[in-house]
């Protein structure tokens, strides 16, 4: 009978740790944006992060490649927001090659891909700017290094999608600050949420922090800002944004073929 007794409370806890363990990983869904830096993706995780039923908004910085990635997903982002009662999604987004998103080895019932690429000249320019303000000495505030990274980036995004065997939604991420009207309808409709996504969007508590995203004021604005940058003292080597450029046309092209929705700019 104590050994009946022992079984049964061992089976009750087993059932316990894994119903809770379906709560705190299975229960969400995901949405991966995969980009680039410089790519307006901090305005898209804090329009779509502000939607009840997303969480996450910002880069965790996570490669995904086993269970326990989801579960650090979620602790990591508990540290400091909170769950939105009845939500359905987890954002987050992959802007580096250093960080993997191997959706087989995830135990994930749905979820959904993300696609935008930005195009070079203005994206390189970003880069070398915003690393420039940091540190001179910085990889990327060189104009050859920032290009290498854009180039290596779009590639493997390229790689990514001719081997998924997920459908993803792709859009031209200057669609987000210049036409949203057109862009957020689509979006809304492709995730199958139950309200459309809004041009305005909640400031959270990671917003404008280093590492994070967007550390500009612009993101501390809560809605669209176009505010117009000078690029006039940054110039890209000839070789270095023809290779880009290239890349870019090439990577674009390939994408969009193997992609379930487009919006483009034109």
């Amino acid at each position: 009978r104590r050994m009946r007794r022992s079984g049964a409370f061992a089976f009750s806890c087993s059932f316990v740790f894994i119903y809770t363990a379906y709560l705190m990983t299975d229960h969400y869904s995901r949405i991966f944006l995969l980009s680039h830096m410089r790519a307006f993706t901090s305005l898209a995780g804090h329009i779509l992060g502000s939607h009840p039923q997303i969480n996450g908004y910002y880069e965790m910085h996570l490669s995904y490649d086993d269970e326990s990635s989801l579960q650090k997903q979620l602790e990591s982002y508990q540290e400091n927001d909170t769950l939105k009662p009845g939500s359905h999604y987890f954002f987050d987004k992959l802007l580096h090659n250093d960080y993997a998103l191997q959706l087989d080895r995830l135990p994930l019932a749905d979820s959904r891909i993300l696609l935008a690429l930005r195009e070079p000249e203005s994206t390189i320019k970003s880069i070398v700017k915003l690393f420039a303000k940091k540190n001179s000495d910085e990889l990327y505030a060189s104009p050859v290094e920032a290009a290498r990274y854009y180039i290596e980036r779009v590639t493997r995004l390229s790689e990514f999608c001719a081997q998924v065997k997920q459908d993803y939604f792709y859009f031209d991420a200057e669609m987000l600050p210049t036409a949203p009207d057109v862009l957020l309808p689509r979006l809304s409709s492709w995730l199958e949420l139950a309200s459309p996504l809004s041009e305005h969007y909640a400031i959270f508590s990671q917003t404008g922090k280093d590492r994070k995203g967007d550390t500009s004021e612009n993101i501390r604005s809560g809605t669209i800002n176009m505010a117009p940058h000078d690029y006039s003292a940054i110039c890209i080597p000839e070789e270095q944004l023809d290779m880009a450029q290239l890349a870019y046309s090439q990577c674009r092209e390939k994408i969009m073929g193997g992609a379930e929705a487009v919006v483009t700019r034109g």
